[in-house]
Order: C-alpha cells, then structure tokens, then sequence
C-alpha cells in the first residue's frame, strides 16, 4: 500500500482537517491545531505531503521522524508539530482500518470503555462571576459532572484581578456543592507569589486540579508553586515533543502533565509522553479543545494508560462539526464512550467537509 495523495483542509469552523489517500482505497483523516489554519494546511500540503508520497502509510514511526527531521529547522515549538499531528493521526487511522482494529487495541488494549469528560468553559477574564454561573449551570444541564473554568489571559497580563477570579471560583463552587470536581486554569496569568497565594484560597474550596498560574516558559516559577501548594498543579500545553516534557518534568517538575494530541506531533508523540507520566508517576490529562477527531484521538491513547483516570477536556459538542461526520462523537450523561469501529472511529462526509471549507 502506498500514500498518493495528503490533503489539508482548513474550515470556517477554525479547523484543519487532514486525508490521507492510498492506492488500496483506504483514506485516514486527521487533525491539525486550530493556532493558524492557513499557515498550517499550506504546511502539511507543501513541506510534510511531498514527503509522504509512494511511502507506506503503515510505517507510522518512520514516518514520524521523516517529517520531524526532514523540517526540523522550520520549527518545533508550533507549526511544524502541529502540522506533524494532523499527518500522524490520519496515519494511525489507516492503520486501524487497515487491520479492522480500533486505535486504542493498536496501542495495547484499552483500560476503560468510556471516560468521564469534564466541561471546559473559557473566556472569564472579561466576565463578571454571575456571568460564569450561567455558563456553568448550562454545563450542567448539558449532563456535565466535572467542570474547569478558563481565564484565557496568556502571560503578559499578570496579576489582573485576583480577587475577582477568586470570587468567581467561590461562587462556581456555591453552585456545583463539594461533589463535583472544579478546576481552574489562569491560563498563565499569574505571578509566582499570586498563584501561590491564589492557590491556597482555593485549596480552601477543594480545588480539583490548578492549570497553568504562570507563565509556560517559566519553570522554575511553575516548580516553585508547585512545592508550595498540595493541589495537582498542571503544565504542558505549550511543549510539542518528549525532548521538551523530559526538561519540563526535570526542571518545573509538575504534578499534572498536558500535551495536547494536535500540537505535539499526534498520536505517536503523544503516547512517548504518555510513557515518561508514567516513569516519573505524573498524572496524565491532555489538553483537548478540538471536540472530534482531536478529543477521540486523545481519548484513544488516554484509554490505553492504565493511571490516567481523571476526568479529560471536552469544550461541548458544536452541530456544525458533527454534521460532517457519518457518525460524530457522542457525549452523553457526562461520558464519551469510545466507538469501537476501526481508527479513529469517524467517517467524513466528503461533501460536508467541502461546504465548510474555507
């Protein structure tokens, strides 16, 4: 079986979907990070699919590092990783398919048949804390059973309003009662002695895990919050390869580790990730916004580690991507069950994928 042709599809729905197609008739699809669409489906179109052609799609691992060191000086801290997962998720799903088998069996075996899935509600900074109850108690409705609110700030808004955040947390809290898990992410906007600080008031409410309350690139900042607080406090959302989780592990020393499937090179990346939790006994909860081939791709090596037990992202599912697909991603009672068809477990509608391109 050889690899004919690599396309890359950017969507008005702020997506990059990627198809793979061989001469045995047999496609995968993919997903790219959603950070810059143009620039990475010119990127997997022009720099990674001539590399791909003729080559056996079934050579995941050879291809991998093709791609990886064919492009490396073009970048491995975002687009070319990213264009690199969209490819390498599109190959596992030929391999599934090719084998009759599901991704999650390829990989060893899943541990769970379907995974509690926690609401990820962005955009607090701007809000107003009743303004992100509404958002919550929707959440809820929805069938949620865990919940993680966003403040999307970045690291160069320190210290905006702490208090605020604070009362916002408290007032989620209120709402959900002690029994449902409640996480917040400040989204890297945090000093070192404000998330420290912060994250004590908050321990005080029986938070369930704290996101990124510095800056990304600070570790020894994230190594200091995390020796001072006894809540998981999570990082890596913004590293792309194991090179970079070995030096986040070593220097920052997280408890909670977040690589996410469609920026860190896919599913072959991801679980080399996946591995070192293991070895240096972090928890595993990957970074997951994009609600259908991203989420089941990440939910297919998650389901594979025996430890990585706690609820994982999920931003809701949008109409608009499930109509493209023959049978979408269901969520359902707070659950995602994964489909037990070969790959991913997702079929394109081509002409669908068409009428929402760009």
């Amino acid at each position: 079986m050889k690899i004919t042709r690599v396309e890359a599809t950017a969507l008005k729905t702020r997506s990059v979907i990627v198809q793979i197609f061989t001469d045995d008739g047999i496609a995968g699809i993919g997903e790219c990070s959603p950070m810059n669409l143009d620039v990475l489906a010119h990127f997997v179109n022009n720099a990674l699919g001539p590399l791909l052609l003729d080559e056996d799609p079934l050579e995941i691992d050879k291809l991998w590092n093709k791609m990886m060191f064919s492009t490396y000086k073009l970048g491995p801290h975002g687009v070319q990783p990213e264009a690199i997962a969209g490819v390498d998720i599109a190959l596992w799903d030929i391999l599934g398919k090719f084998s009759g088998l599901p991704i999650c069996t390829l990989l060893g075996g899943s541990y769970r048949d379907r995974v509690l899935m926690y609401a990820s509600i962005g955009g607090g900074a701007p809000l107003k804390p009743e303004e992100m109850v509404r958002k919550v108690e929707d959440a809820l409705i929805k069938g949620f059973k865990a919940i993680k609110i966003r403040m999307d700030w970045g690291p160069h808004r320190r210290d905006i309003d702490p208090a605020k955040d604070f009362a916002m947390f408290k007032a989620v809290r209120e709402l959900v009662g002690d029994d449902i898990p409640l996480s917040f992410d400040a989204n890297n906007g945090y000093s070192v002695t404000t998330a420290i600080s912060q994250g004590r008031r908050f321990e005080e409410l029986g938070i369930y895990h704290f996101e990124e309350p510095v800056a990304q690139y600070d570790y020894a900042g994230i190594r200091r919050v995390t020796e001072a607080l006894d809540v998981p406090v999570s990082a890596g959302e913004h590293e792309y390869t194991r090179w970079q989780f070995r030096d986040l592990i070593e220097q920052a020393n997280p408890d909670v580790l977040q690589p996410d499937v469609v920026k860190c090179g896919g599913i072959s990346e991801m679980r080399k990730i996946a591995v070192l939790s293991e070895t240096y006994s972090k928890h595993f909860l990957p970074h997951q916004t994009q609600p259908t081939i991203g989420t089941l791709a990440s939910l297919h090596v998650v389901t594979t580690i025996q430890t990585a037990t706690r609820p994982q992202e999920y931003t809701g599912q949008r109409p608009e991507l499930d109509e493209i697909f023959v049978e979408p991603v269901e969520f359902r009672d707070g659950y995602i069950t994964l489909p037990k068809r070969p790959g991913l477990g997702l079929e394109i509608i081509p002409e669908k994928l068409k009428a929402l391109a760009l």
